[in-house]
Formats: structure tokens, sequence, C-alpha cells
């Protein structure tokens, strides 16, 4: 398969975005926040229309930026509101995804879009994986600043905003790193299985870690052996890429459950 440059882009983009998804999916888990990082895989619908709508660049131009906003607006009313987390992010998901949907089935232009609910890793090419290698290390040296203040948060908000932290300005950072590694990945993955890179490798690692180092250890080694097997199954059946991932993560999953049970 390596005799083929879109498997070797493939796997180099495996090993650039998989590790990210382990790191982030353990806050992810860790804060209950998959109902947010699914709602922003439904609010890339209106970020992709709205991008082919505008016309700059193309659509990965308003993916991005569409998918950021969403993310700070959900946590600013979310933390001005009395309403439930759940409440907010759920109306926010719903208009999103119901406007992004009017918008590209505006003229029957449906079709133009539809590889972005399933994704294609193995169209990534070269100049995809310098800004995947740029979005890696930016993610990292923001992580290695923004941990401690990330875990404390999700241990305790009161505990943390008596040490001094602007919870709200360490939530609003993670959500942007958390829209920009989605958007980015959105088109190789696909919107509809998104959500579940960012949960399965943080759960499948609670089931057998005993410590914060472990948790983050297992979840990176989770995410990236899947990314492998699933890219490998893929090519081997002629599937699409991003299912297969995700197929396997959940198959490592459930065998964690049982390695937990017993």
């Amino acid at each position: 398969m390596f005799e083929f440059e879109f498997m070797r882009n493939a796997f180099a983009a495996v090993f650039f975005v998989t590790p990210l998804f382990g790191i982030l999916s353990t806050m992810v888990v860790s804060n209950r926040m998959a109902f947010f990082s699914d709602s922003l895989g439904h609010g890339a619908f209106t970020g992709i229309a709205l991008g082919a709508l505008i016309g700059v660049g193309s659509e990965i131009f308003g993916l991005i930026t569409f998918s950021i906003i969403f993310a700070l607006l959900i946590i600013f009313i979310k933390n001005k509101t009395h309403s439930g987390a759940d409440t907010v992010i759920g109306v926010f998901s719903s208009t999103a995804i119901a406007l992004g949907l009017m918008l590209m089935s505006a003229g029957g232009q449906f079709n133009k879009f539809s590889k972005f609910l399933i994704g294609d890793l193995l169209s990534i090419s070269q100049t995809d994986l310098i800004s995947l290698a740029g979005i890696f290390f930016a993610v990292i040296i923001s992580w290695i600043f923004l941990f401690n203040k990330l875990l404390i948060s999700s241990v305790n908000k009161t505990l943390a905003r008596s040490r001094g932290i602007n919870t709200q300005f360490v939530e609003s950072v993670f959500a942007v790193l958390l829209a920009l590694v989605v958007a980015v990945s959105i088109q190789w993955v696909g919107i509809l299985i998104i959500n579940a890179l960012l949960v399965l490798p943080a759960a499948a690692s609670r089931n057998i870690s005993n410590s914060v180092k472990s948790y983050h250890f297992f979840s990176i080694t989770i995410s990236l052996v899947s990314g492998l097997a699933g890219l490998i199954l893929a090519y081997e059946i002629n599937s699409a890429a991003g299912a297969s991932i995700v197929v396997c993560a959940a198959v490592i999953y459930f065998f964690t459950l049982i390695f937990k049970k017993f």
C-alpha cells in the first residue's frame, strides 16, 4: 500500500491528527463535553455552506471561521445564562444544522457538499499535511500552557477560581482548539462520525487507567492505534477510512470495558 502516494499521505495525516484527538478527548470526556463536540460537527454544515456562499478561498475558510465563532458563542452564552448547558448547546446545534442544510440544499447543490458527510482521508495532499503539522504543533504548545488550568477547572471550577484561574477564558481557549481540530479534520473524517473520535479514545482510556498520566498516555495510544488499524482496514476492504477508524476505536473501547469488569 505504501507504493501509492495517497496512502503515504494518509498515514502521515493519521500520525498528526489522531494524537490530537487523543489529547483533546481526555478533557472532552472529563468535562462532559461530548454533546458540545458533537454540536461543532453539526455546526460545520453552516460553516461549509457559508464558505461556499461567500466564495473566499474555499469552503474550508468558512468552516474554520464559523466553527471558532460558533464554539466561542456557545461558551459565552452558557456562562451568561441560567439555562442548562445541554439546552444551550442543543439550541445552537439544531439551529446550525438546519441553517446549513437549508443553504446547502438551495438550488439543488447538496450533492456538492456530500463529501463532507463521510470524509475522505485518502484525498489528503502534501499541502494539507503542512497545514496539519502547523496545527499539531500549535495545539501541543497551547496544551503545555493550558493543561494544569484545564485539569483543575474540570475537577472543581470554584477551586480553580480561588486559585486565580479565569475559568471562562480557559474554557474558551480549549473550545477554540477543539473547533480548529474538528474544522480541519472534518473533510477527511466526516461530519457524521467526527464526534466519535473525540469521545472513544478517552472513554476507553478511563477504563484501564489509574492516574492522569496513564489516562493521557492510553488515550493517545488508543487513538493512534485506531487510526493506523482503521486506515489499513479501509485499504484492504475498500471502505471509508474515517468510519473504519471509528469502528476500530469502538472495538478497543468494548475490550477495555470487558477488561475493567474482570
